[in-house]
């Protein structure tokens, strides 16, 4: 029998609180995700006008890292940006950082996550403004992911990008070598790690590092030494062609959670059974993860307070999108923006699958009014983890 992964949390959580901090972070994580659609955040008691059938919902949480948050927001992030994509080709990449870097993940988790993003873009514009590959200003969104399908940690950024960018000019340059093909990854990955290395050293020695689990010079330059001699992976797939196309895979990342509800296949006395990917054609197995051991590999998914996973640049960038974009426009001849692309997930399911979500699904012909406001309810079992602490 399939379960979710606040069931998880409540059969396995007072186990692992009674010998595991939490930070605020994670704290506040599992208080909401524990609480979604229940009656712990209220909700509305809704009535249909026609057959009088009664509905009780109660209010999401809308935690990022919240598996039964994230596909409404996935909808309408999607139709938000599909008034920013061009009639271009695009590439998507993958810059990973080394599994050397874990152990400092952990206990500096903001710094590598943010340094990791910074460098893959300045390594992306630094390439895309090179004559020999582009010589224009690029337009691509960067979305982080730490995990791997066992939740272990794995940290890398998607890149998508599209396959050409905006000179001094104002004219639309496409890239030199073929109109699907932007830079060669074996450099990417030369210049990405000389980039983080670099910031890795000087963070290093401006003391911005004070946990660092390499915490002697020792230690310190055998890392550094493991890091310069190890290959760097960037992975560039398939280009993509066509703004839906284009829209339903990027939207696949970013709103993607560390854990699914779908994937976990059921809880026993021995663990967790969690659904994986056994190989690159589509093939899944089941793996079994001890209940603690499973919450600590979730947990260590949790971003820092305020870091944002998804970023944009270039023409992208939030100072300049709207100026840039529309010269991006004028030069490759579109017609101007579909404001219609910037429909709240409703709008669209109503417009494009004829899905009514506010008409009554049993008379088909009512729709469904708000009679009653439910209050929160306070639960004990959230008031569990309410003192626990930790590091930021």
């Amino acid at each position: 029998m399939s379960a979710t992964l606040a069931e998880v949390l409540r059969t396995f959580g007072p186990a692992y609180l009674n010998q595991h901090a939490l930070s605020t972070a994670q704290a506040r994580a599992w208080r909401a995700i524990v609480a979604c659609r229940t009656p712990a955040l209220g909700g509305q008691v809704q009535q249909c006008d026609r057959c009088g059938r009664e509905q009780r919902l109660f209010h999401s949480c809308r935690n990022r890292h919240c598996p039964q948050c994230q596909s409404g927001a996935r909808d309408a992030w999607r139709q938000a940006q599909l008034a920013e994509l061009l009639p271009v080709p695009y590439c998507h990449l993958v810059f990973t950082l080394p599994h050397a870097l874990n152990s400092l993940a952990q206990f500096h988790a903001r710094w590598v996550y943010r340094t990791l993003m910074q460098c893959a873009a300045a390594t992306l514009t630094e390439f895309a403004a090179n004559t020999r590959w582009l010589g224009a200003t690029p337009a691509f969104t960067l979305v982080l992911h730490t995990w791997t399908q066992d939740l272990r940690r794995h940290i890398h950024v998607h890149a998508l990008m599209a396959c050409g960018g905006l000179d001094d000019q104002g004219q639309w340059c496409a890239p030199k070598r073929s109109p699907t093909f932007l830079f060669p990854v074996h450099a990417l990955s030369k210049v990405l790690r000389g980039k983080f290395l670099d910031a890795l050293l000087l963070a290093g020695q401006a003391g911005k590092l004070p946990h660092d689990p390499a915490s002697t010079d020792v230690a310190r330059h055998a890392r550094l030494a493991q890091l310069r001699a190890h290959d760097w992976v960037v992975y560039a797939k398939t280009p993509l062609a066509g703004p839906e196309v284009v829209l339903d895979y990027l939207s696949r990342y970013t709103h993607r959670v560390a854990i699914s509800n779908e994937r976990i296949v059921g809880i026993d006395g021995q663990g967790v059974r969690l659904r994986v990917r056994a190989d690159d054609h589509g093939g899944k197995r089941t793996v079994l993860i001890d209940g603690q051991d499973f919450i600590a590999r979730f947990l260590q998914h949790v971003l820092p307070r305020g870091f944002k996973r998804i970023r944009h640049y270039g023409l992208l960038s939030p100072a300049v999108k709207a100026q840039k974009l529309a010269a991006a426009r004028a030069a490759l001849a579109m017609p101007a923006a579909n404001e219609q692309a910037r429909e709240d997930a409703a709008a669209f399911l109503k417009r494009v699958a004829g899905i009514d979500i506010a008409c009554c699904p049993h008379c088909k012909l009512g729709q469904w009014r708000t009679t009653a406001i439910l209050p929160p309810e306070r639960a004990g079992e959230h008031g569990a983890i309410a003192n626990c602490r930790g590091p930021p």
